[in-house]
């Protein structure tokens, strides 16, 4: 995956976290229906953009659902058919979480060996010059 593809990748899945929490399923291929496909940036400020609309969103919905409904189950279908059930809280959890941090360490190591200063993630990194 480019650099970019996998920032674009960074911020579509956080909508994928609004999605999660404000829906009960979701179909990559729905039938009749053209299959999910991603948003491609067309610039650095279209991507941050994006990352920071689906952001604010993911945010909104985590901070608007009950315990009740975290626990719900939560399906991913293909073609209508499911692929797996889970409680949203840990579809949430694994789905979206870990594999946003997952990519996120992709990126730092794409930035690395592009001579780009990596952000702080957990704490101050090397390039922060703390």
């Amino acid at each position: 995956m480019t650099m970019l593809a996998l920032g674009s990748h960074i911020a579509n899945m956080v909508n994928w976290g609004t999605t999660t929490l404000a829906q009960n399923e979701f179909d990559m291929q729905p039938p009749g229906a053209p299959p999910y496909r991603e948003e491609a940036p067309t610039s650095m400020a279209d991507l941050l953009a994006q990352f920071d609309k689906n952001l604010v969103a993911c945010r909104a919905a985590l901070v608007g659902i009950s315990d009740e409904d975290r626990r719900k189950p939560w399906s991913l279908l293909s073609g209508g058919q499911v692929i797996f059930t889970q409680p949203r809280a840990g579809v949430f959890r694994g789905m979206i979480l870990n594999h946003l941090i997952h990519h996120r360490a992709q990126l730092s190591v794409y930035l690395r060996m592009n001579d780009v200063p990596v952000p702080a993630l957990y704490g101050p990194s090397a390039d922060e010059g703390i």
